[in-house]
């Protein structure tokens, strides 16, 4: 069974603290986890500098890390730069997909951008994204986890506070069961938890339900935080 470490919300930039994040890579480094998954906002506000130590910061890890922008990826002031090259830093020093298929040993991971330049802070799954996911899982393994990574978060947290998930997360839960995904990933709301896609979509018929932990930030001063560890079984397909 495949063992991930999660990380998100670095947030390089002011109020980052970096001894937080290198506690993080300190601890990949002891676990040695099959792999890595950082779910967004490597930085404050988008500025070159900020992901040029994101950038640095990653390539510390003993294995490149599997990446997906979030909303303070995405310049927020610069406004010609928002709506006409949102990601263009987030290219030149993250990643230049912001879809993607990663496969390793035993584990399918499909990064799916969340974001958008029209909005601040919710994020969306667009049905062409969706569909990307589907291909993407019809060609992994039968025995494979089938893992989905967002910035924004599909799942509530199991006290429901504080917790509105993205428009449109029911019909994207919808799909990624009928695609067998076994867990989600995503960050944003700066907290840990487990959350169970059948605590917001219950369904009599289904026996299992899409597993989400997510990270609280891994870098960023005002709440404290850490990776979390993730180690889920299979659902029977």
């Amino acid at each position: 069974m495949p063992d991930i470490l999660h990380l998100s919300d670095l947030h390089f930039g002011p109020h980052h603290l970096p001894e937080r994040a290198e506690g993080a890579r300190r601890l990949a480094e002891r676990l040695n986890p099959d792999v890595v998954v950082v779910s967004g906002d490597f930085t404050r506000r988008a500025k070159p500098g900020q992901f040029a130590q994101a950038r640095a910061y990653l390539d510390g890890f003993g294995r490149p890390p599997i990446v997906t922008p979030g909303n303070h990826d995405v310049p927020l002031y610069r406004v010609w730069e928002r709506f006409f090259a949102p990601y263009r830093n987030y290219r030149n020093y993250i990643s230049e997909h912001l879809d993607s298929v990663h496969r390793a040993a035993g584990v399918t991971v499909v990064c799916l951008n969340s974001t958008r330049r029209f909005t601040i802070t919710n994020g969306r799954i667009r049905a062409r994204q969706l569909q990307f996911a589907e291909r993407a899982f019809q060609e992994a393994g039968a025995d494979h986890l089938r893992v989905v990574v967002t910035h924004h978060h599909l799942a509530p947290p199991p006290d429901f506070e504080g917790g509105d998930v993205m428009p449109g997360a029911g019909r994207a839960i919808e799909a990624f069961t009928q695609m067998g995904v076994d867990l989600t990933l995503a960050g944003h709301m700066h907290r840990a938890y487990i959350g169970d896609s059948l605590d917001f979509l219950p369904d009599d018929d289904r026996e299992q339900g899409i597993a989400q932990p997510a990270a609280r930030e891994a870098g960023e001063g005002n709440a404290g935080g850490t990776a979390s560890t993730t180690s889920v079984p299979r659902r029977t397909r």
